[in-house]
């Protein structure tokens, strides 16, 4: 039987400017898919960024290469990712004049 794990990154919590995700040891997984719900959006020309990253040890971080197309309404987005070693996150920039976005994160892993 094939194990999996969903964990709940962050929930509905609101974010301005840059931030990364709590890092999460993923070196267990053959697969693994984030999910971003956006619950609401303020302020003007709002726009959310998200890439996928990856470390070796949980401290010096890359980028991995997937990231979510370009976020500015609410609803549900996910990215599928593999080969990824030992931890991964989300590293999310947010662009717009006082722009707030009310996020659920999830990472869904599988064996």
């Amino acid at each position: 039987m094939r194990q999996f794990m969903t964990t709940t990154v962050e929930q509905r919590k609101d974010f301005t400017g840059a931030f990364s995700t709590h890092p999460m040891e993923t070196a267990w997984a053959g697969e693994a898919i984030f999910f971003i719900t956006v619950e609401k959006v303020s302020g003007n020309a709002a726009l959310l960024h998200a890439r996928v990253q990856l470390s070796v040890d949980g401290v010096n971080w890359l980028d991995e290469g997937t990231a979510f197309s370009p976020l500015n309404k609410p609803g549900q987005y996910f990215v599928r990712v593999s080969h990824f070693g030992g931890w991964l996150r989300l590293n999310v920039d947010i662009e717009g004049e006082d722009s707030v976005f009310n996020l659920t994160i999830h990472l869904v892993l599988k064996e």
